[in-house]
Parts: structure tokens; sequence; C-alpha cells
């Protein structure tokens, strides 16, 4: 190849680098141009699914704080099943009446199972509901009232009302096992690991009752300030 003939190939070869940066550079700016208009949305969506979450396991006139913006974090890893589960403070004048944590059972049958547990402050279960899950449609997915062909009483709706001074911890499982709750025949795995998991949920409540009421809005509960 001669002289003039890699000259003219670098000199292409820069233009089409240069080309391609500029395409880069205005892709990039177009793309954060288009989240920033789209974020306050994209926000607001996620905290209206929250708050309707929030509303089927505690009723909105139960309380009448910000509650989205009352939550502290927690660590506790082994009760609630995951690390960095929320815990959200419903109050009414001030005191805080109930607390809705996020919780998981890692032992369904599909894998985990997400979960939202209402608590009272007075110890009393308000309500739960699933939020994610992989298990089996037809057969264990009935632990999601949505999916439970039961809609006038729907499984997940036994726990509502139960408080936890009047259950043994041991209890808190099916009745197959020796516990306290109903589950479906054919697929006992699901409802077992919800309801021991939910039992798990309400202990670490009542357990950690004042330390959770305590702790400054945004706090990690069981870290150094």
């Amino acid at each position: 190849m001669s002289t003039a003939d890699r000259y003219g190939a670098a000199r292409t070869s820069l233009r089409t680098a240069a080309i391609m940066l500029v395409f880069t550079v205005v892709f990039t700016a177009l793309m954060a141009s288009t989240y920033r208009a789209t974020r306050p949305a994209i926000e607001a969506s996620v905290q209206e699914e929250q708050l309707r979450l929030v509303n089927e396991v505690l009723p909105a006139t139960a309380y009448d704080n910000a509650l989205l913006d009352d939550v502290i974090l927690t660590r506790a890893t082994v009760q609630l099943g995951f690390d960095g589960a929320r815990v959200w403070r419903a109050r009414r004048g001030g005191d805080v009446v109930a607390m809705v944590l996020e919780a998981a059972a890692t032992d369904g049958y599909a894998g985990r199972i997400g979960l939202i547990v209402a608590v009272g402050a007075d110890g009393r279960l308000q309500g739960v509901r699933v939020t994610s899950h992989k298990e089996t449609p037809g057969l264990g997915d009935y632990i999601d009232p949505k999916k439970d062909r039961n809609k006038r009483s729907p499984w997940i709706a036994q726990f509502a009302g139960i408080a936890w001074q009047d259950m043994a911890a041991e209890r808190w499982t099916v009745r197959k096992d020796g516990g306290a709750f109903d589950y479906r025949a054919g697929a006992t795995i699901s409802a077992r690991a919800v309801t021991s998991a939910v039992g798990k949920a309400v202990g670490f409540a009542v357990e950690q009752r004042d330390a959770l009421i305590a702790a400054a809005s945004g706090a990690t509960l069981g870290e150094t300030p």
C-alpha cells in the first residue's frame, strides 16, 4: 500500500471514529434528557403502586401521616428474609398505630416469595399480601389473592386479626405440621413458607417495637448514627 493510500485509510478511520463519537455523545445526551423528563412520572407510578399494596393490608383510614415518607430500613435478614427490608410506620395524631413490613419467604416451592405484612402497635396482625412469587399456576399460587379461586374467603385472609400474644411461636405453620393455619391439599410447601415468614415478621415487629417506633425516619435499624 502506498503512502497516499495509507494516509487516505487513516483519514477515513479517523472520520469514522469521529462520527461514532458524535453519535454516542448525542445518543447519551438524548437518553439522559428522556430519563430526566420521565423520572417524576416513573417515581410517582412506583409510589402509587407501593401505596396500593400498603392499603390492601392497612386501610387508608387507619392513619393520617404520609406513610411512605415515614420509613426505616432494617438489617434483620433472618426474621424478615432479606437485608435492607423497609418498615413503614402508620401514625394517627402523631402516634404510631401500625407498622407495615417488607418480608420474604426464601423457601417457597419455586423460590423466593415477597410479602408485605401490617402489624398493629398492639401486636395484632392487620393483613398480609404476596407481592411477588413464582409458585406453580393453578396449584401453589393460591397464596396470592388475585390467583386464589376462593374470592369470598381467600387463603391469605386467615392471618388478619391474629394477635402475637395469643399464638405460640411454634403454631405459626400449617396444620399438617401441627400449626394453626389452613393450607390447600397438594400445595403445602407454598402455604408453609408464607405462614412461617409471616410469623417471623410479626415476631420481629413485636420484639423490636420500641426501636422501630423510636428510630428516625430514613435510619437503618441496628446501625450507629
